[in-house]
Formats: structure tokens, sequence, C-alpha cells
């Protein structure tokens, strides 16, 4: 079983930066993908970001050259680095786990609130 917990969301003024943290226990697949999603009010889940065991990283086209996705093995941790926040950034960031072995197994930590305000 993994147990994935969310730290560092927070309120920031619009331009501003915070760090997410996701601490990973539990069991760890070689092959996985961490990533970041988000939910904004009254909207969809979306993708933010992915981090895969080979260091390959995806992320959605709005964050791209202002968020960083990245990886702390000794400590167990994925982090995301959040520079130059804008208002719309505001959600509830969640961080998720997909594990893959004879079957796919897929993980949610329970999420962190940001606010960017203007």
């Amino acid at each position: 079983q993994v147990q994935l917990v969310e730290s560092g969301g927070g309120l920031v003024q619009a331009g501003g930066s915070l760090r997410l943290s996701c601490r990973i226990s539990g069991i760890m697949f070689l092959r996985n993908v961490m990533g970041w999603y988000r939910q904004a009010p009254g909207k969809q889940r979306e993708l933010v970001a992915t981090l895969s065991n080979d260091g390959s990283t995806n992320y959605t086209d709005s964050v791209k050259g202002r968020f960083s996705i990245s990886r702390d093995s000794a400590k167990n941790t994925v982090s995301l680095q959040m520079n130059s926040l804008k208002p719309e950034d505001t959600a509830v960031y969640y961080c998720n786990g997909k594990l893959f072995g004879s079957r796919i197994l897929e993980y949610w930590g329970q999420g962190t609130q940001v606010t960017v305000s203007l």
C-alpha cells in the first residue's frame, strides 16, 4: 500500500512562489509516474505535471516555464516548484502516483489548497 501526503500549500500574492511536497510511503514499483493534478472550484481535475522514473517530465501548457517537478529519492518526496503564480493557478493540488507492475495501481493524496490573490 502506498500513501501520498502533500504539504506546502497556502496563500500567496500573484507573482509569488510556492513549493509543494508529496511524501511517499509504502512500496514503490520500479516503473512509476508521479504527478501533480489540480482542481479549481466548479472545474474538472486537470493534469499539471508528471515525472517518470526515467526522469522524463511533462507539463500542461499553462504552467510551462513557471512550474518544475522534481524527485528526491533519498527523502522519498516529489516536489512541485511553482513560480510566477497567477490567480488562475488557485486550486486544490493533488499528488498522484501510478505504479506499473503486473497491473497498474494508482494512488492519490488528500490535496493541498493553493490560493493566489491579486
